[in-house]
């Protein structure tokens, strides 16, 4: 009888442990994707202010922490490249949460999980 103990113990630690991995996880894409959102939003919002600006006039940008002299018409097409790769990026962190919380959804119906508090 204490054997059977010791394995419904371990059996029940290592689904605590799981579940744990899996919302670790999950808070970590959710993590990574308010960051590109957050990015993706600071690049529409530069776009938005250069748009009605003249193309030759000079503007300032960052480049791996170096600021960088540059005109307007140099800057607007790599903020929209960058842009576009963003909502890329996003999708696919979309993507990749929803694969891993529907993982954990059948995860949890297999082994008759129920959440006792979230």
């Amino acid at each position: 009888m204490d054997t059977s103990q010791a394995a419904a113990s371990r059996k029940q630690q290592e689904l605590q442990n799981q579940y744990s991995n899996y919302k670790g996880t999950l808070q970590q894409l959710a993590s990574k994707i308010g960051d590109v959102e957050q990015e993706a939003d600071e690049h529409r919002l530069v776009l938005e202010t250069l748009a009605p600006v003249p193309k030759d006039r000079k503007c300032f940008r960052l480049i791996n922490g170096v600021l960088v002299e540059r005109t307007v018409a140099d800057v607007v097409p790599a903020l929209q490249t960058n842009a576009e790769g963003l909502k890329n990026v996003l999708e696919n962190f979309v993507k990749e949460y929803k694969k891993k919380q529907e993982e954990m959804e059948t995860w949890k119906t297999k082994n008759n999980i129920q959440v006792v508090q979230q």
